[in-house]
């Protein structure tokens, strides 16, 4: 849409009021309004012989100069079309020899039957609970592309849910608009509007849901044994805002967990249809869990208490090829079968209550192999310090070499 600039006629009688010089010229033109897209000729009534008179023509896009054109006893101006297309006023003086000899104005009016009904809306999305707003704004213009005269009713209609509505709105300087509140439940709005015979585009607005309110967690699991293998599921109670609307899917909770070491864990999840759930391991030792979910700033959860129990209680330790070698396991679980593989086992080597060296590796098939390194190690007595699933194993006086 172009831009157009919008002057105020405080006084009706300026249109038709023409100022002369007390010159031998005078204005025969009575018209002094126009329809956009007229020929546009204003006349004059001279006593010169050989008239040579120039007008200079101003409007809100820009000035010319007209040279006049002799008709019987007098002069004639004729405006450019590019001129009397646009709506608004046209002043014009009248001059010979570089001297003004009478000035006046016109005023250009938009044909009355719409050519196009122009529509605009943001934003697209608004929060459901009727604070938030929408503006629609419309300009109706003519097949010159002018506004329409300040006023022009137009007819805006709306449908949401089950809902029609049709209201009026008037043009002011050049547009029509309206701020459009949101409805208390989420969903998507229709809009259009319609001037004589001429009908907007449609557009919608889409009504979100407004912020959640605190929600409710539980979860789910296979057993309560620290194997360090099963999974416990998070879930959220169905999200939804202070009028009852399901949250947007999507929505990301947090969920924080605060172990028996003051450690913590996070997980999260999306919600689908309101309810957003998420995943963590077993903790591979005896530990008490403390969760709380959070939407980031917004809302958070009710605190779940979650224990787990040990799943390996007790395991062995051998040695072998002069204590460089140390096997350790089997690892069983609660129901003395194998646990599965991947359980960290750690072995610590001191000296004289120094630590030489750590190791770490991993169960496999129950077991795990560590082997020392004989060009590390110097000939002496150690302590082995073995911990796995939160049991802590010491042999003292191990002789190596």
């Amino acid at each position: 849409m172009r831009s157009y600039i919008y002057i105020t006629i405080f006084f009706l009688s300026t249109l038709s009021g023409v100022v002369s010089a007390q010159e031998n010229i005078s204005f025969l033109s009575s018209q002094t309004s126009f329809i956009a897209g007229d020929k546009v000729a204003l006349k004059f009534k001279t006593n010169d012989a050989t008239p040579k008179y120039k007008m200079y023509c101003t409007n809100s896009y820009g000035s010319t100069v007209i040279k006049s054109k002799t008709i019987n006893g007098g002069v004639l101006f004729e405006l450019p079309e590019h001129f009397t297309k646009k709506r608004g006023l046209i002043y014009w003086k009248v001059f010979q020899n570089k001297k003004v000899k009478i000035k006046g104005a016109i005023y250009i009016n938009p044909k009355e039957k719409p050519k196009s009904l122009e529509m605009y809306l943001g934003p697209p999305s608004i929060e459901a609970g009727g604070n938030d707003f929408t503006m629609l704004v419309t300009i109706p213009t003519d097949s010159l592309d002018n506004p329409l005269p300040e006023n022009t009713s137009v007819n805006l209609k709306t449908q949401f849910l089950a809902t029609k509505n049709k209201t009026k709105i008037q043009t002011k300087n050049l547009i029509a608009y309206r701020n459009i509140y949101s409805p208390l439940k989420s969903g998507r709005m229709l809009l259009s509007t319609n001037h004589q015979q001429k009908n907007s585009t449609e557009f919608d607005v889409t009504i979100v849901p407004a912020i959640p309110k605190n929600f409710q967690i539980s979860f789910d699991r296979n057993h309560n044994y620290a194997d360090g293998n099963q999974i416990t599921t998070f879930y959220t109670s169905v999200l939804k805002d202070k009028n009852n609307n399901i949250v947007s899917d999507g929505t990301f909770v947090y969920f924080f967990i605060t172990d028996t070491e003051n450690a913590v864990l996070q997980t999260y999840g999306q919600t689908l249809n309101g309810v957003a759930k998420a995943k963590m391991i077993h903790p591979d030792k005896a530990s008490n869990w403390k969760v709380k979910a959070f939407i980031e700033g917004i809302s958070e959860s009710n605190s779940l208490a979650i224990s787990y129990e040990k799943a390996v209680k007790d395991f062995n330790i051998s040695l072998f090829k002069n204590n460089t070698q140390v096997k350790v396991g089997p690892f069983t679980s609660f129901m003395n079968q194998m646990i599965p593989d991947g359980l960290q086992v750690t072995l610590t080597v001191l000296q004289q209550d120094k630590i030489i060296k750590t190791y770490h590796a991993e169960t496999r098939k129950g077991f795990v192999n560590f082997i020392l390194n004989k060009n590390f190690f110097k000939k002496g007595t150690y302590t082995f310090n073995i911990e796995a699933a939160g049991v802590i194993k010491n042999i003292e006086n191990i002789s190596l070499w």
